[in-house]
């Protein structure tokens, strides 16, 4: 099954913030057993955000956003969201009144900035932030299901696990795994990966990932993958296949 990854957010376009939460939500996609087949960054922008999603659904079976949940004129990814598919926006009762109940804790106003996190599409989900204030939206528009979290790594991430317990597939396991290979050059080695490539056809993916410094003794880390309906088969052929490549380095060194 298909997964994607929206990123809203200027700093990141920018390069003033790095794009870790869509590292963090890929991997998380992947171990649940999932490919993801797109990922998007786009700008605070309203076209743009609804076009991301827009041209997602229907695409893929899981979207996760990751941005723009907060109370700043800029965070408009809900809004931008509801607007796109013709969804009312409403203000969650339970969430309103959580909100409420922390400013006045700390005895400052509720601001019509504050009441904005309030606001979701009408049948949402709504996922608790227990590290902040925004929630994160479960959202199901034909065939795919939408998580649209905050952008803050810290909020994002303590809903990343609500969110693979709810999406996990049951029937589909991925695991990876890597060798260091030393003293052979990428160029060298890539006839060898494309046979085994060949050879397992689909069944396992070898991606090589040169660090060669300077003058230095070229350094190689060869990163097998597989995916298989038991966790148990997918761990067997990377193992199998990394020998194969360890064997293959040790005949090429001896030449």
């Amino acid at each position: 099954m298909k997964a994607c990854v929206i990123t809203i957010g200027n700093e990141i376009l920018k390069g003033k913030t790095v794009n870790t939460n869509a590292a963090e939500i890929g991997r998380m996609l992947y171990f649940a057993g999932y490919d993801v087949h797109r990922g998007i960054s786009v700008p605070d922008i309203k076209e743009e955000i609804g076009n991301a999603f827009r041209s997602l659904v229907g695409l893929c079976d899981v979207i996760v956003s990751s941005g723009g949940l907060g109370p700043t004129f800029d965070d408009i990814t809900v809004s931008s969201f509801a607007d796109e598919f013709k969804i009312p926006i409403v203000v969650d009762a339970e969430i309103y009144k959580t909100i409420k109940a922390r400013i006045e804790k700390r005895g400052v106003e509720m601001t019509k900035e504050r009441e904005k996190m309030a606001l979701v599409p009408k049948g949402s989900t709504v996922i608790r932030n227990v590290e902040g204030t925004a929630p994160g939206i479960e959202y199901h528009l034909q065939s795919t299901k939408i998580f649209i979290l905050p952008g803050v790594p810290s909020e994002m991430r303590s809903m990343l696990k609500h969110i693979e317990n709810r999406i996990k597939l049951s029937n589909s396991f991925y695991f990876e795994d890597s060798v260091l290979v030393t003293g052979i050059y990428e160029a060298s080695l890539a006839p060898y990966i494309t046979e085994l490539m060949e050879e397992y056809n689909g069944k396992i993916y070898i991606k090589s990932h040169p660090m060669l410094k300077g003058g230095e003794e070229s350094e190689i880390e060869v990163e097998v993958s597989a995916k298989s309906e038991k966790l148990e088969s997918s761990k067997a052929l990377v193992t199998e296949v990394l020998r194969k490549i360890s064997k293959i380095e040790t005949q090429l060194k001896s030449r």
